[in-house]
């Protein structure tokens, strides 16, 4: 995925959605959980030394699992690379379902879903399509039958993968500073 370090850098000093300092251990074979103050802004998990104001890295929360570890424990993994795990120890129980649902819900793929399901919603309701004013109605990527034949949602912390014709082959799913 390309980047632009500066555009990144300016949004980890927007302000978070979530933020606090989380224990963290990255995905490398023996690495150790550090203090991180991790800060969550749009679907951008930025991760800091507490005592720095520039960012060490940055996961993109799409096409991830975010998946209880352990009590007070959570993990994000990609779905290209299952085997790449970040580790984040909370404070609480608590603390980790909530840090949890936030994740979950920071994915473009949850607001898509989310528009489509309330999209339908009002069309039942008031027999218009509340994204006609915006001459969107026909856009395909905010309609129906783009979802899985299935009924499964393919966004973060599903199982499935995503076969949305927005998303890129050989997407990497995060990036780094």
């Amino acid at each position: 995925m390309r980047y632009n370090e500066k555009e990144l850098q300016a949004l980890s000093r927007q302000p978070a959605d979530m933020a606090a300092e989380l224990c963290m251990r990255g995905p490398k074979k023996g690495s150790v959980a550090k203090r991180r103050l991790v800060k969550l802004v749009v679907n951008f998990l930025f991760y800091f030394r507490p005592d720095e104001a520039e960012p060490l890295g940055a996961l993109l929360l799409e096409r991830c699992r975010v998946a209880q570890e352990e009590p007070g424990g959570f993990s994000i993994s990609f779905v290209e690379d299952l085997s790449r795990k970040y580790h984040f120890e909370c404070c609480s129980q608590e603390q980790c379902q909530e840090w949890m649902e936030a994740l979950q819900r920071a994915s473009y793929e949850y607001m898509r879903r989310s528009l489509i399901f309330y999209r339908n919603e009002i069309r039942k309701m008031t027999g218009k399509d509340p994204l006609e004013q915006f001459g969107i109605s026909e856009e395909a990527r905010f309609q129906l039958n783009s979802l899985p034949k299935d009924g499964r949602t393919a966004c973060v912390g599903s199982p499935l993968d995503v076969t949305d014709p927005l998303w890129a082959p050989g997407y990497p799913g995060r990036c780094f500073l």
